[in-house]
């Protein structure tokens, strides 16, 4: 089980090989980023798009899965140190990220700090933290009631209501992976501190995707977020909630895939 130590966390890290015969673009990856309290399971469905065409790299977030975490609070900062730390463990220079929430946040900040991003996939995202209602992620990973609520608050009634056997996935992966709710306040923190300066400094290309029922970011603060971003291009997933990747997950992987090559040229 690959790890790397960062400023007092373990992070779990999973890094696959994958080349596009076509294009070799083994030389940037894609890193996915995920959003508060959730484990890599949240990037199933994109991975398994993506592997191949694509080196990925999806890492748990400190306190998430089997990351540790040391005792917080935390700030967006540290998070972006964090991805630095991995990129380092697997040896990669500069990356496609792909950030969900949280990630999202995390994604922008190192755009703006660092040199080593490529492009970004800001999924439910908003151009500050303050615009995330988080209430509808929180719960303790021993309480299944509680995971299964926000879990179907999370999601658009539609999913919750047609695929019960989904939600039923969800529920158990959130009990195994889930960060315990002192780590999930650290990281809500983090998140609601976090402002990302001038967005007209973030120039790499970004696509913008939020459903457009997502009730924990509303869809206007991520076309918002798009519109002010020199590069940014937004992709509304009708009908989906917070996790449109996982409730349309071909839609989002088959806009991926194109912004990702697209991005590379």
């Amino acid at each position: 089980m690959p790890t790397v130590q960062s400023n007092g966390a373990t992070l779990y890290y999973e890094a696959s090989d994958g080349i596009d015969e076509r294009t070799d673009r083994a030389d940037d990856p894609v890193v996915f980023l995920g959003e508060i309290g959730l484990g890599v399971w949240a990037w199933s469905w994109q991975h398994d798009a993506l592997t191949g065409p694509f080196r990925t790299i999806a890492y748990d977030t400190r306190g998430c899965g089997r990351s540790s975490a040391p005792t917080g609070p935390f700030t967006i900062d540290d998070l972006v140190a964090d991805l630095v730390e991995v990129l380092r463990a697997a040896n990669v220079q500069r990356a496609h990220l792909i950030g969900c929430g949280l990630g999202s946040a995390t994604a922008m900040q190192a755009a703006a700090d660092t040199n080593r991003v490529r492009s970004l996939t800001l999924i439910g995202a908003a151009s500050t933290g303050d615009a995330y209602d988080l209430r509808h992620l929180r719960a303790s990973p021993d309480d299944e009631t509680a995971i299964r609520e926000t879990t179907r608050s999370a999601v658009s009634a539609t999913f919750a209501e047609e695929t019960p056997t989904a939600i039923d996935d969800i529920v158990n992966m959130r009990a195994d992976e889930d960060a315990p709710l002192s780590v999930w306040d650290d990281l809500v923190a983090a998140l609601e501190t976090y402002d990302p300066g001038p967005l007209y400094e973030v120039t790499v290309p970004t696509l913008v995707v939020h459903g457009s029922e997502d009730a924990i970011v509303p869809i206007e603060a991520g076309r918002s977020l798009a519109d002010a971003l020199p590069r940014g291009e937004f992709f509304g997933v009708d009908g989906a909630g917070h996790f449109p990747q996982i409730e349309q997950p071909q839609a989002v992987a088959d806009r991926l895939f194109g912004f990702l090559v697209a991005s590379d040229e």
